[in-house]
């Protein structure tokens, strides 16, 4: 048995869950998601616990069965408390500003560049040096934050680019460290 799979759901107050034919209905305070669930598995909402469970024990089923639960409860903890990652900016003159719906990135090329992220996720910027990237799905979340780093990944040598907020940046030594 999946240790991930087995484990119950609880509903946080405010939050309502609809399920019918795979397809899982979040809807919270912060607001909706829907997501298909693979039909192979058994999902049973009683008495504000949502549990999930496998027929058989069959290798595709096993494999899905902590997925299942996992992505299930990812869509109850987005409504209810929402996802957020921090980003830092390292580099002399490397900066971010708010403009418009999107955010201008000052990270040393010829250009600036401006990023529009998608409707559901908020990107702000509360220091020129810092970016806090939030919303209510998980996943988007955090394509949304690896798209900002990926503009100017930190580097080797100075640490200079855009990291999250918890990364740890490996140093190597320059050419005079014979």
């Amino acid at each position: 048995m999946s240790r991930i799979g087995k484990l119950p759901i609880e509903l946080p107050s405010g939050v309502e869950v609809k399920m019918s034919n795979g397809l899982v209905n979040v809807k919270g305070p912060k607001g909706q998601l829907e997501q298909q669930m693979d039909p192979s598995l058994n999902l049973e909402l009683k008495d504000g616990v949502i549990t999930v469970s496998r027929p058989s024990d069959e290798r595709d089923v096993r494999a899905k069965h902590g997925l299942t639960r996992t992505l299930i409860n990812n869509m109850v903890v987005g409504v209810s408390e929402g996802f957020s990652k921090t980003l830092l900016i390292e580099g002399v003159g490397y900066k971010a500003e708010a403009k418009g719906k999107g955010a201008v990135f000052s990270l040393g090329f010829s250009h600036i560049i401006y990023f529009v992220p998608p409707t559901s996720v908020k990107v702000e910027i509360p220091a020129p040096t810092r970016v806090v990237v939030s919303g209510i799905d998980k996943v988007l979340v955090g394509q949304v934050a690896a798209k900002i780093r990926s503009f100017r990944p930190p580097e080797p040598y100075k640490g200079k680019g855009v990291r999250y907020e918890n990364e740890y940046v490996r140093r190597k030594a320059g050419k005079t460290a014979k």
